[in-house]
């Protein structure tokens, strides 16, 4: 039995971008999350999927940012991000996703449009990569887990700050909410 059916699937790819993959990432290369994004996003788009690319941004003064205390606070630079950081790598942004969503939280279902442009489009099973897999990437496993939506994770196409936080992702919280397989697990559907 396939995996998926790649015309009821979406390719979600989260925050590959500047901000996110400028930072040290493990256990994989910033280099390999996006090869193994492009090769699934091109294998998706050519038997009938939908791709959908996920970037996080925030006005100038980041007013429609989160901004509560806590005890590990990320800091954002004053005046607004740098154009390099909402850049695409060159191979992402040579290509052209269905769907572009903005996202200003972890998730990218909580307050943008992604579950309505899903619907309308017959969506029943996302395949998610990108950045950072226990923050970004968890955060809209479990917002579509609970929408109702079957979620494949790259193993290999997902990646994080340490080897410890990939680890306890992988194989404690994303096995309850979801399928993880490897890239070339999701090519040879």
């Amino acid at each position: 039995m396939p995996l998926y059916d790649p015309k009821t699937t979406a390719l979600v790819s989260i925050d590959l971008q500047g901000l996110v993959l400028s930072r040290p990432l493990a256990p994989y290369p910033a280099q390999q999350i996006i090869a193994n994004t492009v090769a699934i996003a091109n294998r998706l788009k050519a038997d009938g999927g939908t791709t959908v690319f996920v970037t996080v941004g925030f006005s100038s003064d980041y007013a429609d940012a989160v901004n509560q205390p806590t005890d590990e606070t990320f800091t954002l630079p004053p005046g607004g991000l740098p154009a390099a950081a909402l850049e695409a790598p060159a191979e992402m942004a040579a290509l052209t996703p269905d769907v572009a969503i903005v996202k200003r939280q972890w998730s990218a279902f909580y307050g943008t449009e992604l579950d309505l442009q899903l619907r309308r489009r017959g969506i029943k099973t996302l395949i998610l990569t990108g950045v950072a897999t226990n923050f970004g990437v968890e955060s809209t496993v479990r917002d579509a887990y609970a929408a109702n939506y079957a979620v494949i994770v790259a193993e290999d196409a997902v990646a994080t700050f340490s080897q410890e936080m990939q680890d306890f992702a992988c194989t404690k919280v994303l096995p309850r909410l979801s399928r993880i397989r490897k890239t070339a697990e999701i090519l040879a559907n």
